[in-house]
Order: structure tokens, then sequence, then C-alpha cells
């Protein structure tokens, strides 16, 4: 995979998902063989830019690159400062957000919102590509299908944004009206993808290895990117290589490895938000490790009632500890395990 001058190691994606792919996040699902991480959205609005919320979402520390950030707006002079500002900051890939479903975002016109306007639209990416192609930095865009069913537009925004200079598309197969409802089609995103020539990205419901391969083959897609599969689940990106790679599926990750990797994610995850909004917000990753664990739903909610970062990450370590005296691997009633899975190395 290559976009603009940054090859990647291979085509498995993080999906920017608000709130959920900060700078830890994305360096744990890159450590389980993930290839390339986008950057939860960054508005464009100026007065933001200096808050601790985008101060955060904007922190790459550390991160290992390309560095790519999603803005997200509605004015096309903002988002190309927008565009600007990140680059000073470390961006090397720009992502533009027109696929985000939520209320919040599309009362204001923004995210998935701007299809309904494809003359704004490409007025936006114009204004961005223009920012960033003095400087060297490539320009992606990311969107949904189209607004509603009778309204599926991707494939005249698409070329357009090819046509602007736009270096990789991602589509989700669904429409704003659906959210993350129903399921995902692949249709437009294989129309899409046979009308190009920058590399497509496939996005929605892909959330296991023998998915990932059927949505590459239904769509020809460049890749594929990951959301809520990801979850409580980052070495799904380390699943799905081995089974594109070699037609076999790995058994689950060892109890003492998922403990080992969800204390670092603690850790990190602390450092970023400090404790008093660390620990509440580590509760949501707590919970996706252990939904489908035994006794994960008493756990979670005994964690929910904590306030303390030591507590917290010590409770972690002892409900694994615990797990891993029963179960070698994750248990294997409640992790889908195809016959013939193999160990990871």
């Amino acid at each position: 995979m290559q976009i603009g001058p940054h090859s990647l190691p291979n085509r498995l994606f993080v999906a920017p998902m608000a709130g959920v792919t900060d700078r830890p996040f994305r360096q744990l699902c890159r450590a389980f063989g993930a290839g390339y991480a986008v950057s939860e959205m960054v508005t464009s609005r100026r007065d933001l830019w200096h808050t601790l919320k985008t101060s955060r979402r904007a922190d790459h520390t550390g991160e290992p690159g390309p560095i790519a950030v999603q803005i997200a707006g509605t004015d096309s002079a903002m988002m190309a400062e927008a565009a600007a500002y990140n680059i000073d900051r470390g961006a090397q890939i720009i992502d533009i957000n027109m696929g985000c479903p939520a209320k919040k975002v599309c009362n204001k016109w923004a995210g998935s919102a701007l299809m309904q306007d494809e003359a704004l639209a490409l007025q936006i990416i114009e204004a961005v590509v223009a920012a960033c192609a003095p400087r060297g930095v490539p320009v992606t865009l990311k969107m949904r299908t189209g607004w509603c069913a009778k309204a599926r537009n991707a494939v005249p925004i698409a070329l357009a944004a090819e046509s602007a200079g736009v270096q990789m598309v991602t589509v989700h197969g669904r429409t704003r009206e659906q959210g993350y409802k129903g399921q995902a089609e692949y249709d437009t995103i294989a129309e899409v993808k046979s009308r190009l020539r920058v590399p497509v990205v496939a996005n929605g419901d892909i959330d296991s290895p023998a998915k990932a391969e059927a949505v590459l083959r239904a769509t020809g897609a460049d890749a594929v990117m990951i959301g809520r599969a990801a979850q409580g689940r980052p070495w799904i990106f380390r699943e799905i290589a081995h089974y594109l790679a070699t037609g076999q599926s790995l058994a689950p990750p060892l109890v003492l490895e998922v403990r080992r990797a969800l204390l670092d994610h603690l850790q990190d995850h602390y450092a970023l938000y400090g404790e008093y909004s660390g620990v509440r917000s580590a509760r949501k990753h707590i919970g996706w490790y252990v939904r489908d664990l035994p006794g994960g739903a008493a756990f979670r909610e005994r964690m929910n009632t904590l306030d303390d970062a030591g507590l917290q990450w010590q409770g972690v370590a002892d409900y694994f500890e615990e797990l891993a005296d029963r179960h070698e691997r994750l248990p294997v009633a409640l992790v889908a395990q195809p016959e013939g899975a193999v160990e990871a190395r």
C-alpha cells in the first residue's frame, strides 16, 4: 500500500473513531499488526484548537509514521487552515471526514452531511488539497455511500475528489441514514473501486479474518479499515494478516498476552489523560475486553465504581491473572475459533 510518498507495511487499517482512536489505542492496534491508523477527528474550529480535548487528539508523541490526522468542518477556508495547523504539529497525511453520522456533527453540516451538498464537499476537498500539496502532504477522504438509500452518491464524489488530488478514498458501506444499523453493503464500494485509479479502502462490518477476505474479494478494494471490531480485540489485525497470508486461523491469544497488552494500554491511557479523566475513559476499554469473558459483566460493574487508577489497574491485573490460572488462552467457547486454528508465534 502506498499513500503519496508513504509506504505502508500492509493493507489493514484502524478506523478513526471519536473517543476511541487516541494515540494509546492507535499504538496498541499497530503493535498487533495494523499497518495504518488515523486519528479521531479534529475540529476545524480555531477557537477549539487549544482546548484540552483537541490537544489530546493531536498528541502523536512517540507514534510511528505516517501520522494521519482526520479533520472535520464545513468551511473550506477553515478546513484548509486546520490542515496546515495539524501539519505544523506533525501530521504527514490529512484525512477529510465525510463519514461521521453523529447528529451533533451532521446538524452542523459536517461529516456525512456534506454528502448532501456535492459542491460544498468539492470546495472543501480542493481547499485542503491546495493547502497540503505544497508541503508534500497527501490528502485522503473518508465517506459513506451517501446520505440515504435514495441518494447514494459515493461514486461522483469519489471521482471529483480524485480529480481534485485526493490520493486515497475510504468508503463505509452504509448511508448516513443507516448510522451503524443494518448490514453494510459492498456493491457501492466495488463500483467506486472500479472507477478510481487511487487506492480505495473498504470499511463496515469487517469483524473476522474470513469477512475481511470476503470483502476484499467482493470489492476489489486495496485495503480494509476496521473500527468497532477492534474494540477490546486489537489482535484482530494479526488474525486477519495471518489468514490472508496462509488461509489458516490463529488460535485465540494467550490470556497472559492479553493481560500484558491491556495493562500497558492502561498505563499509556493514564499518562495521556491524567488519573481523573483516564480512569473514567478507560472503563469502556476494559468493558470491551471482558464483555464475553467469564464473570465479565460483574467485573465491569465493579470497575465502573472505581475512581483510583491504581485500584483499576490492579483489578484488571488480578482478573486476568485469575483467568490465566484456568485458561491458557481466551476461552474457546467464547471466542470463535475455526477448525484448524494455529497458535500465534
